[in-house]
């Protein structure tokens, strides 16, 4: 059966390989971002059907307001809360700690919230899905915003969890490791200019802590979101995917 699905952070990497993903499969995809050029380049990328593009900056509410109200009463069968930024952030003047916490955990706090009548509306299978991150589960130097952050989404997950269960909506997160994005490898670049040492040989050094010894892509990440789509039973759980850097019991 054909669904409807909103994706935050659909211009580019995990967020475009989701909507590629979904709308393969058939259903109506709805593009969120910041960056309206992305979202057109991710919007031609997909299948002829039902296919939207709504800019807006999921750290202000006043954008998201705007974007929600082109929707009108449009049912959505799943929110998929995928927008986030990266990087280190430093005590000081040019501390990024406030920007961090307000688009990946503030930011999704708002999305779901102002998307969320469009969710009540729909019949049936409903979801909540939130992209956090292995570093929910790892401490890395100068990265503490990102970790609290991504750390704070599964806390903010299980709340939901239980709060929308009676109305049968369910939700649920995935922490990727590295993943082969443009935000990754500019991370894997910055790490590596502090260290001083090249990209590619930062990046032989991350995958010796992963037993896979490689990234993992971003058409995997979008299969593991359609799966956790046709669930009907799982709820309030965070699922792995990293190549087997962490393992959980």
């Amino acid at each position: 059966m054909k669904k409807t699905y909103l994706i935050s952070g659909a211009g580019s990497g995990i967020g475009q390989a989701i909507a590629i993903k979904l709308a393969a499969d058939g259903h109506n995809c709805i593009l969120l971002g910041r960056n309206e050029k992305n979202l057109h380049q991710t919007f031609t990328m997909l299948p002829n059907g039902q296919r939207m593009v709504l800019a807006a900056d999921i750290s202000d509410k006043e954008s998201l307001a705007d974007a929600a109200s082109q929707l009108e009463d449009t049912p959505i069968n799943g929110l998929i809360a995928n927008a986030g930024i990266g990087g280190e952030n430093q005590w000081g003047d040019a501390d990024r700690w406030a920007d961090i916490i307000n688009t990946n955990l503030t930011g999704t706090y708002n999305f779901v919230n102002t998307f969320l009548p469009n969710l009540r509306l729909a019949d049936a299978d409903k979801h909540i899905i939130i992209t956090s991150s292995v570093l929910a589960r790892l401490g890395v130097a100068n990265y503490s915003a990102y970790c609290a952050s991504k750390a704070g989404l599964l806390g903010l997950m299980r709340s939901w969890a239980i709060q929308f269960a009676p109305e049968q909506i369910l939700a649920n997160a995935i922490c990727p490791g590295w993943v082969d994005t443009d935000m990754a490898q500019s991370g894997l670049q910055g790490i590596a200019d502090g260290i001083g040492i090249s990209k590619d040989e930062f990046y032989d050094i991350a995958m010796q802590s992963v037993p896979l010894r490689r990234m993992s892509k971003p058409g995997e990440i979008a299969g593991l979101v359609a799966y956790l789509l046709s669930q009907r039973s799982m709820t309030g759980q965070t699922v792995d995917m990293n190549c087997g850097a962490i393992m959980n019991s």
